[in-house]
């Protein structure tokens, strides 16, 4: 079942976050303008090749990965519900003179307006499931707006690794039947806790003294649920991967970081998957 209502909460929390995010990343418009890019290998190779194709980002945040995709030859078009993430992408967009259209929207709304047929890759990535209330309901949507034979990517954290704390306790769920789980210090600034890692431009300090006032609600999907909704609507998982390790995220307090920006158990412990991803090929 869909919960417009939470999504308007998250919608805020995702306001004040972004304004933080960005306050720690240099100037990112140069960066881009210059050949740098924010995606990781993961994300690049269930890609493959995308120059010519007409790709949407779902959940896009502020933008930089769907320009970073934009740089290698597709069509992109970005979705996100946060005002300010879509604010920033449209001007860095122009600062960076990458083209790319970012559309303002709750992704259900837009799903349910898209012309079907019409994209030969949707993509979504790192934190994004989690947002979703209605996984039956998105996965049709996806769907829907792929062309014969496109293809949906997704590279996100493994919903197995969410059942723990931060200190590494099992604490939530894995098995949530779809029940929302609500923060009430909302969003939090998680790219001022990982530094250098999610600001490939560079790393300034920027806000210190983050507060989020509005509470935020995730929902968490066995990776069971996420591929019987893609089978259900009509969809073939052609690959599929998990990684023991996190691009770019410190999201337990013993992870350590290795070579690119990835964050892992330590050594000596034992490993687990922190991320996972597929590609899935529509049928229709």
């Amino acid at each position: 079942m869909r919960h417009r209502h939470l999504h308007e909460e998250n919608r805020k929390s995702w306001n004040t976050a972004t304004r933080a995010h960005n306050s720690h990343k240099k100037d990112q418009a140069a960066f881009l303008c210059g050949g740098g890019s924010t995606l990781f290998p993961e994300e690049i190779e269930l890609l493959g090749s995308i120059e010519g194709s007409r790709l949407v980002h779902l959940q896009c945040n502020a933008g930089q990965d769907s320009l970073s995709l934009a740089a290698l030859g597709a069509e992109v078009t970005g979705v996100d519900i946060s005002d300010e993430a879509i604010d920033f992408a449209r001007t860095l967009s122009i600062d960076s003179d990458i083209p790319a259209h970012f559309v303002r929207a709750d992704v259900y709304d837009w799903l349910a307006e898209a012309e079907c047929n019409s994209f030969d890759i949707v993509f979504c990535s790192y934190g994004a499931l989690c947002w979703l209330s209605d996984l039956e309901l998105w996965a049709q949507g996806v769907a829907d707006i792929l062309r014969p034979n496109g293809r949906f990517v997704c590279v996100d954290f493994h919903p197995f690794s969410m059942v723990f704390d931060e200190h590494f306790e099992i604490t939530y769920p894995y098995f949530a039947g779809g029940r929302p789980l609500t923060w009430d210090d909302g969003v939090g600034d998680y790219v001022g806790m990982a530094g250098d890692a999610l600001a490939p431009s560079g790393f300034v300090e920027g806000e210190t003294r983050y507060n989020n006032p509005h509470p935020v609600h995730e929902f968490q999907w066995t990776l069971a649920e996420v591929f019987q909704s893609l089978i259900d609507a009509g969809m073939t998982i052609e690959q599929t991967r998990e990684y023991p390790f996190s691009n770019g995220a410190k999201l337990f307090e013993d992870l350590v970081e290795v070579e690119g920006h990835r964050f892992t158990r330590p050594e000596g412990k034992p490993n687990l998957p922190l991320m996972w991803g597929v590609v899935a090929r529509n049928q229709k």
